[in-house]
């Protein structure tokens, strides 16, 4: 079964198609310094799952550190909406309550990934 979601910013000028092959699957937190500091819950999909809507322009980039994860948040409210991920490239990993529909309340205990200690800063 695959469920296309549509992903907003919290003041519309986004608004992003997901395809979830096999629906919402996978929720996980990051404790790096940026992910702890948004207490946001997210799920990953492939790169080509996510196509902007409406509002690219609106898109900001935000990099830091090794510069490899790109952050991406609207420049109007400033809610983060997804980035590239740092683990596995070929995926964005999107704020799950930007999903429409998505009560984050229901993902409230979800496990983390120790990003603090990324596998990826020995490298």
């Amino acid at each position: 079964m695959t469920d296309d979601a549509k992903l907003t910013c919290h003041c519309g000028s986004v608004e992003i198609r997901l395809t979830l092959p096999n629906g919402i699957e996978n929720v996980g937190r990051c404790s790096c310094s940026i992910c702890s500091r948004k207490y946001a819950a997210y799920v990953g999909v492939d790169l080509g799952n996510l196509e902007v809507l409406k509002g690219e322009s609106d898109l900001q980039e935000y990099t830091f550190h090794t510069h490899s994860s790109k952050h991406y948040f609207c420049s109007v409210c400033g809610i983060h909406t997804h980035h590239q991920s740092r683990m596995t490239p070929s995926k964005y990993v999107v704020n799950l309550s930007c999903i429409e529909g998505v009560k984050i309340e229901d993902y409230a205990g979800v496990d983390y990934f120790n990003g603090r200690e990324h596998p990826r800063d020995a490298l």
